[in-house]
């Protein structure tokens, strides 16, 4: 009898213990099912916060501003995005090199959260991706407007700014969520994956794009100009949100089985869109000079002379 309490004993023990280990494994799974989503949603938050509260400056500043406040010895940080062959033979003066891709994410600690700053390129396309992603991480980043080609280099007095001095980050770093440097790290890191392919640097090229309609490639087209111009004229095929607050409200109708070209008017706000966009998960890319203007001609859709509809 007593053997049999014990075989009952004992049997009841290991019951107890394969009960407890059990629940064990289902809590630890759902809690990190819930860190997931919780990420997930915190980016999506953000994401949208940024768009909704979109100030009038458009996360820009005009060149010929931006030129004053360097003259001026303004405390700001600037970052020249170009690539290092090019920041060396000439830059902004103060401007710390930081090329466009990876070494963004790498460099997200290093720059200031305390002070506003200011981000270039070539034409302010990529600065336009480079400036939603760096508000995300929590940097009071703008675009200078049409970049260091066709902005920069044509304010009157630019030559007295300009250095080949090579400056780098201080000392101080900041905190960046984890789940925005994984993120953004994945985001710059994903520019290997369309190097050398017509999406290079999330962008189409005004050719490429114009084939993509001729041979009735399926995609969607996205024009974020305002209402008004889109009626006066736009690409074929282009459906409308317009660039503003509430535009946001809006990204759930675009397919994440498609390729989204999204155009503005130069290439600036579009390229906050897409980063925006691909960060939500969405095969984004924005047509290089967008629809096109005067002042950065040769570039976008008009200025290479392709037509468009009302």
């Amino acid at each position: 009898m007593k053997k049999l309490n014990k075989l009952i004993t004992l049997l009841l023990l290991v019951v107890m213990i394969i009960s407890v280990v059990g629940c064990g494994k289902k809590d630890d799974s759902k809690n990190s099912m819930n860190l997931s989503n919780s990420t997930s949603v915190s980016i999506e938050e953000d994401i949208n916060k940024y768009f909704a509260n979109k100030p009038n400056h458009n996360y820009k500043i005009k060149q010929d501003e931006f030129i004053a406040k360097v003259k001026a010895n303004e405390d700001m940080i600037i970052l020249d995005i170009r690539s290092d062959k090019d920041y060396k033979k000439g830059h902004v003066k103060g401007a710390i090199n930081v090329p466009w891709g990876p070494a963004i994410a790498e460099n997200l600690t290093k720059i200031s959260q305390d002070k506003d700053v200011y981000v270039y390129c070539y034409s302010g396309q990529t600065a336009g991706q480079a400036v939603m992603t760096l508000n995300l991480a929590g940097i009071k980043a703008k675009s200078v407007n049409l970049g260091f080609n066709f902005g920069i280099s044509k304010v009157e007095g630019y030559e007295d700014v300009k250095e080949e001095t090579v400056n780098e980050f201080g000392t101080d770093t900041y905190d960046v969520p984890s789940e925005v440097q994984t993120a953004l790290t994945n985001y710059y890191n994903g520019l290997a994956d369309v190097k050398d392919t017509k999406f290079k640097n999330y962008k189409v090229s005004e050719d490429n794009l114009k084939a993509m309609i001729d041979s009735k490639e399926d995609f969607y087209l996205l024009s974020i100009r305002s209402e008004k111009d889109y009626n006066e004229g736009h690409i074929e095929g282009a459906n409308n949100i317009p660039w503003g607050a509430g535009m946001e409200t809006k990204f759930s109708t675009l397919p994440k089985d498609k390729k989204v070209v999204v155009y503005c008017y130069t290439g600036q706000t579009a390229g906050q869109t897409v980063a925006a966009l691909r960060l939500l998960g969405y095969d984004a890319v924005s047509l290089n000079g967008g629809m096109g203007m005067s002042a950065n001609a040769p570039l976008g859709w008009l200025n290479k002379g392709f037509d468009v509809v009302k």
